[in-house]
């Protein structure tokens, strides 16, 4: 779990985050949504120590991130997958190269403890026999499959996906909403996920962070999200023709 206290962040003058509260639970898989200049990605930078806050604390479970030494730091570091919005992969490396960078990096696994590893998760997120290809030989949705491989291949706690959907056609945003939600159910992981895609709200967002100015505006899951007469959030997600579909299919359920 990883909890969030009062967290406060300001770059010169400008207070950019405003006194955030939440928490994000093991097994879940927690959206952060806000328009521009929310403070959503100065907030997602913050929990992964990017940006030292200013006031106010971050905990992993129960470990208090501005109270530890630089060692303890790295320990928590080495247990965050981070899915990057473009992928972020090596060009010049193949898939499995890729996915065992990290383990190359940060573990002292062998040759063949590393390969093992890779074709466990290259397995498990189906990408069988692109072992050998290039990211320039794979498909956009193959390749965050990629990145999301790497992501776990180091057995992470918390895993974190900035914009996971980015270039993706709704049909295979999907797949990877459900892959991400499935992994984060099967290993028990701390999933906290940046979007703007309503779809990955509506489809995996078991609780949504809404943040406006720097504040948190409303938190709730994706069926509550429906049924709130928040006005922030109703003009922030109504722009989406799919929510107000979806939303009235929710509130005629419930006449």
């Amino acid at each position: 779990m990883i909890e969030v206290h009062n967290i406060k962040k300001s770059f010169g003058d400008q207070m950019i985050l405003k006194g955030i509260t939440t928490s994000f639970e093991a097994g879940k898989t927690s959206l952060v949504i806000g328009q521009s200049g929310s403070g959503k990605t100065v907030f997602i930078k913050s929990l992964l120590g990017v940006h030292d806050i200013d006031s106010g604390h971050i905990s992993f479970d129960n470990r208090i991130y501005k109270e530890l030494n630089k060692d303890e730091k790295r320990d928590i570091r080495t247990e965050i997958g981070m899915v990057f919005q473009g992928s972020a992969l090596f060009d010049s490396m193949t898939v499995e190269e890729n996915i065992g960078f990290p383990l190359k990096m940060f573990t002292n696994k062998s040759p063949s403890e590393i390969k093992e590893r890779v074709n466990f998760v290259i397995d498990r997120v189906n990408l069988i026999h692109a072992n050998h290809k290039k990211p320039s030989e794979i498909s956009g949705g193959m390749q965050k499959r990629v990145a999301i491989a790497r992501a776990i291949v180091n057995n992470p706690k918390y895993l974190f996906c900035d914009e996971p959907n980015s270039g993706l056609d709704p049909k295979t945003a999907i797949v990877i909403d459900n892959l991400i939600q499935e992994i984060t159910k099967e290993y028990n992981i701390t999933t906290v996920i940046n979007t703007h895609d309503m779809n990955s709200v509506m489809e995996i967002g078991e609780k949504i962070v809404f943040l406006k100015n720097g504040l948190l505006e409303w938190e709730g899951s994706n069926k509550e999200i429906f049924k709130t007469d928040n006005a922030a959030v109703t003009d922030f997600v109504y722009s989406s023709e799919l929510f107000k579909r979806v939303r009235k299919m929710y509130l005629d359920d419930d006449v």
